[in-house]
């Protein structure tokens, strides 16, 4: 049992909207190694863990990636938002548009739908755990990697 509370977990607040920073944030959202994934990983693993407190902490992480997929929704929304003909079109955000308007849908950034393929669950704790570091340590390094191009 869960208790939502109704706010961010970390208030959003983008003014300007940037369909093309959205394009790529999308993929945090709905991409392979994004939150979605993430947290449908650790709530379907929980259940073949064989110990409550492990069980526990599985839950506990996939809620907390349902928080980050929240705020992944607002951030891409609030980009989005009001956008106008020219600012789709001069973006690319067109093809995107073309299918979603500026709803927020589980998407890569390559356009590829979400998919259930992006996750795993084998029934065996270690598997799971091994499948959990590599999609995790992933999104990490990638987003490490990033960050250093965006600012070096």
């Amino acid at each position: 049992m869960w208790t939502y509370e109704k706010k961010l977990e970390y208030p959003i607040n983008i003014k300007n909207p940037n369909p093309k920073l959205a394009q790529m944030i999308i993929s945090q959202y709905g991409g392979p190694d994004g939150e979605l994934s993430a947290s449908l990983r650790y709530l379907s693993q929980r259940y073949a863990m064989p110990y409550p407190e492990l069980k526990a902490i599985l839950t506990d992480i996939g809620t907390e990636e349902l928080a980050h997929l929240e705020m992944i929704g607002a951030i891409v929304h609030q980009l989005t938002r009001n956008l106008s003909r020219e600012q789709i079109m001069k973006s690319g955000f067109d093809t995107y548009y073309v299918d979603h308007t500026t709803g927020v849908y589980p998407v890569a950034a390559s356009g590829t739908p979400w998919t259930a393929a992006y996750i795993q669950s084998k029934g065996d704790p270690i598997t799971d755990l091994h499948e959990n570091l590599a999609a995790d340590g992933a999104h990490c390094y990638r987003q490490l990697a990033e960050n250093l191009r965006l600012f070096n």
